[in-house]
């Protein structure tokens, strides 16, 4: 009798773990960790994404904002979770290609993440506090190469995408700026620039744009080669004095190495599900953001482009002698 009682529980023990084992991915919340602080560019675009992608996964995504040397603390905390897709990396250019080369990581951007999806790219836009007293892009570099260090840059950080920018900036139009880093990101740098705490940003369109259309700090021009499509009164680049000078960050999905192929899949679906939305897709647009291709949205793509940015950027940043050191 004893036996069979043991039996019996045993059974239902082993039962009970098959059909937790056969549920469906997810059957509980999705963490998606934002290495940045909220209500910045990444954050901003997160929250537009992750809304539609709910709809699809039949679960609630769960946003998580953690902060530190320029994105690579979120970065590594999405790198050490349980491979078991609930815990999404969300990243861009600068956590996911730039700091690679700028600081001396605990962790591998290829072998120790494992791609889903490319949301989106833009070009950043060169922004200048209210009462500025260049007018344009030309006089603000011969300000600048005739005042070396009198203005401020703010950024999130050496290595970050707007340190990156002005470094780059800086080589090509040999003007020099005083660099001002912020722990928490995009979000207080806006903020100082509307406040005219500090001089200049370059800062990503999806959340330059509406404070250039409320007037609360001036757009010098656009690093791209075109003008926006919702902004076609910046100037590129190019037509304002500064050629050549293309940077474009662009965003993505990854997963912790190891993470099943089947719940990889899923997360791929629902991305490209939210991008297809037209509600969706109109809201980024109207942000400045650009859409690849839907052939260009898939894991393996991410995962090629990926690769490809880092041979590309890597060999520019470390030239430009940004490296520094974090802890391990």
């Amino acid at each position: 009798m004893r036996r069979a009682v043991i039996w019996m529980l045993t059974w239902v023990s082993l039962s009970g773990m098959g059909a937790a084992l056969a549920q469906p991915y997810p059957t509980r919340p999705v963490t998606l960790i934002v290495p940045y602080g909220a209500g910045g560019p990444l954050d901003t675009l997160t929250r537009i994404v992750s809304e539609r992608m709910r709809v699809s996964l039949g679960q609630p995504m769960l946003i998580e904002n953690i902060t530190g040397a320029s994105g690579a603390v979120g970065v590594g905390r999405a790198v050490r979770a349980t491979p078991d897709g609930y815990t999404v990396s969300v990243g861009n250019w600068p956590t996911h290609v730039v700091n690679g080369a700028a600081f001396d990581l605990p962790y591998d951007m290829l072998r120790d993440l494992d791609p889903v999806a490319l949301l989106s790219s833009n070009p950043y836009v060169i922004v200048a506090r209210k009462g500025l007293p260049a007018k344009d892009l030309r006089e603000l570099i011969t300000f600048l190469k005739a005042n070396p260090e009198k203005l401020t840059l703010g950024t999130a950080g050496p290595g970050s995408g707007q340190h990156v920018s002005g470094v780059y900036f800086q080589k090509v139009t040999g003007a020099s700026l005083r660099f001002v880093p912020y722990r928490a990101g995009a979000s207080d740098i806006v903020k100082d620039l509307v406040g005219g705490h500090i001089d200049l940003t370059f800062e990503q369109a999806i959340s330059a744009l509406p404070y250039v259309r409320s007037g609360q700090f001036n757009a010098y021009a656009v690093t791209a080669g075109a003008r926006l499509a919702v902004a076609p009164d910046i100037p590129t680049v190019d037509e304002a004095g500064a050629p050549g000078v293309y940077i474009s960050t662009w965003s993505g999905l990854w997963v912790p190495r190891g993470t099943p192929t089947n719940i990889v899949r899923k997360l791929t679906d629902a991305a490209m599900d939210a991008l297809a939305d037209q509600a969706v897709h109109r809201r980024l647009e109207d942000l400045g953001q650009v859409i690849p291709p839907r052939e260009q949205q898939t894991a393996a793509a991410l995962g090629a482009y990926h690769k490809a940015e880092i041979e590309k950027w890597w060999p520019i940043i470390k030239s430009g002698d940004v490296k520094v050191e974090i802890g391990r």
